[in-house]
């Protein structure tokens, strides 16, 4: 017997029509790399914090040299209080009676005086140094120090009747209360009304 005869036969016929040819499976594409995006984000987020650090730290040093320059003179100023105190108490004692009784030259060195007073006030309003006269106002515990109550029913409780030395003010900051009496055995003081929409409409 022959090796040929015990061969199988070869299967030459080709792949049936209805089955599908396999395909070849397409490439995957590299991921984008998820560190490098991180680290651009972080880089992100340092800056903007780094910018809005800068822009509060010139803020702050804007307020702070306007602070300096409206303020920076607070203990000049009041020590030189005094001296305005001292020419307005010495102005205050002469009444019209004595004015008029004075000769020449006391009536000259008198004008010099309140020029001298009136310019010095007018120094200290320039550099943001006001006055305050709180002759019949209500008692405020932030710009007034009360020194003694009066009996006075004419007026409401807590007004100020009397000024012993005035106050004053430096930009929006108390340099010196005023020293008063206030008022006792009136009518009640009454509140301030408070403020409502209608009253203060918007501009």
């Amino acid at each position: 017997m022959n090796d040929s005869d015990t061969r199988p036969p070869i299967d030459n016929d080709p792949a049936p029509a209805n089955e599908p040819a396999v395909q070849p499976e397409p490439a995957v594409a590299p991921k984008p790399s998820t560190s490098l995006d991180r680290e651009l984000a972080e880089t992100k987020d340092r800056l903007l914090r780094t910018l809005a650090d800068m822009d509060n730290m010139r803020k702050r040093t804007e307020r702070e040299v306007a602070d300096a320059r409206v303020y920076g003179i607070s203990n000049f100023a009041r020590d030189i209080l005094g001296v305005a105190d001292n020419m307005h108490r010495a102005m205050a004692a002469l009444d019209d009676e004595l004015r008029a009784k004075a000769d020449e030259p006391t009536k000259v060195l008198l004008e010099g005086v309140e020029l001298t007073e009136r310019e010095l006030m007018n120094v200290l309003e320039k550099h943001g140094v006001k006055r305050i006269e709180p002759l019949g106002q209500k008692f405020d515990p932030n710009r007034h120090q009360a020194m003694f109550e009066m009996e006075d029913a004419s007026v409401p409780n807590g007004t100020v009747v009397h000024v012993m030395q005035a106050g004053y003010l430096i930009g929006e900051r108390m340099l010196r209360p005023a020293l008063v009496a206030v008022s006792k055995g009136g009518a009640k003081a009454q509140p301030a009304q408070a403020t409502t929409a209608n009253d203060n409409p918007r501009q």
